[in-house]
């Protein structure tokens, strides 16, 4: 799959900034929800999701594959989520999240932009 077909640029400056934190913030969240259901299994809704959900968040912190793990993200949090009793919020913003990075895209300073990213090519090195 060819990332750079899915995004027309891969932003820079200050929206690059804040792509770059939506991902790390996202990632790490998602990273300590899987890491605490791991260690307390009894009070965890589905250890498989979460799992799923801290290997999706560790792609969403490199910025690798960000709109395919955007998108995991987003259906995994809608499944723990259906499958919850309570009303679980955190679930419900990390699938939004996770759904914004999968149709924002990954941002300038991530490995989606250096892999698949536009290249300059100068004219003196022709």
């Amino acid at each position: 799959m060819c990332v750079q077909r899915l995004f027309s640029t891969f932003a820079g400056g200050r929206p690059g900034v804040g792509l770059l934190l939506q991902r790390g913030l996202t990632g790490a969240f998602l990273f300590y929800h899987g890491f605490v259901c791991l260690s307390e299994t009894a009070r965890c809704v589905g250890v498989v999701p979460q799992v799923v959900g801290a290997a999706a968040g560790v792609l969403l912190v490199v910025g690798l594959w960000t709109p395919i793990a955007g998108l995991l993200v987003a259906i995994v949090e809608g499944a723990i989520l259906w499958s919850s009793t309570g009303n679980d919020v955190s679930s419900v913003m990390l699938a939004v999240l996770g759904a914004t990075l999968a149709m924002i895209g990954p941002g300038a300073w991530s490995i989606d932009a250096r892999l698949f990213g536009r290249r300059h090519i100068d004219a003196s090195d022709v």
